[in-house]
């Protein structure tokens, strides 16, 4: 049986190639547009291995939130009910889950988009020392 490779990896080993390889080939303004292109593979490749789990765990939170949720309403539309029932000052920071849920929601989508952010480090060190830490 043949396994087709891992997207997450093969990504991360083109990342490492450009970084390593031509970044100090090139001329600065490429070196820079290559560091960029590496980064994005970086992202996606940490997006990839992240978005499935967290956007299950991510619907059910916001469903819990919602409390009138139906199995068939997807994410966005939850995410929009969310946004919408906030502008109309039907959720707010003195709602109870509202605050736990939008930090969670913001350091997961760090942990994807810049993992190694020093405000990003520093808000999960002490988020995990609360009990409904992100992963």
């Amino acid at each position: 049986m043949h396994d087709a490779p891992d997207d997450e990896l093969q990504l991360t080993v083109v990342a490492d190639f450009l970084r390593r390889e031509l970044v100090p080939a090139l001329a600065p303004h490429l070196a820079y547009q290559t560091r960029v292109a590496a980064h994005v593979l970086e992202r996606v490749a940490r997006g990839l291995a992240e978005a499935p789990a967290v956007g299950v765990e991510e619907r059910r939170r916001l469903a819990a939130l919602l409390g009138d949720a139906t199995d068939d309403e997807d994410l966005a539309a939850l995410t929009q009910r969310l946004c919408d029932r906030i502008a109309a000052g039907e959720l707010g920071l003195d709602t109870p889950e509202l605050p736990d849920l939008l930090w969670w929601i913001t350091l997961n989508k760090l942990a994807v988009d810049q993992p190694r952010y020093v405000a990003y480090q520093r808000a999960r060190a002490q988020w995990t020392r609360r009990p409904t830490a992100p992963r």
